[in-house]
């Protein structure tokens, strides 16, 4: 059984910096795609960021590009994802995916998520 649990989530002022981790358990992700995505009150959940299983492929949304940085520490088991230059519509539950297939489009297991609150 695959778990993903998110964390780092909370409140910080526009244009500060936040770092969200998944840590994964049940498998080891060194072959696994791995995602963020995030859902803002009323708005459908939206693709943020992803990294293929060799770490090769990296791919942000437009929203976050230059801003937000997907990594991942295998022996931790841990995905990041390192938020800078926050902005108000950066205000939303993130949450983590993961694909064992290596893939980067597609998940097979999701988080229950962190909250980002940006307040000016």
């Amino acid at each position: 059984q695959v778990q993903l649990v998110e964390s780092g989530g909370g409140l910080v002022q526009a244009g500060g910096s936040l770092r969200l981790s998944c840590a994964v358990s049940g498998r080891a992700i060194s072959r696994y795609g791995m995602g963020w995505f995030r859902q803002a009150p009323g708005k459908e959940r939206e693709f943020v960021a992803s990294i293929s299983w060799n770490d090769l492929i990296t791919r942000y949304a437009d929203s976050v590009k230059g801003r937000f940085f997907i990594s991942r520490d295998i022996a931790k088991n841990t995905v990041y994802l390192q938020m800078t230059t926050l902005k108000l519509e950066d205000t939303a539950h993130y949450y983590c995916a993961a694909q064992p297939s290596g893939g980067i489009y597609e998940y097979d297991y999701w988080g229950q998520g962190t909250q980002v609150t940006v307040s000016s």
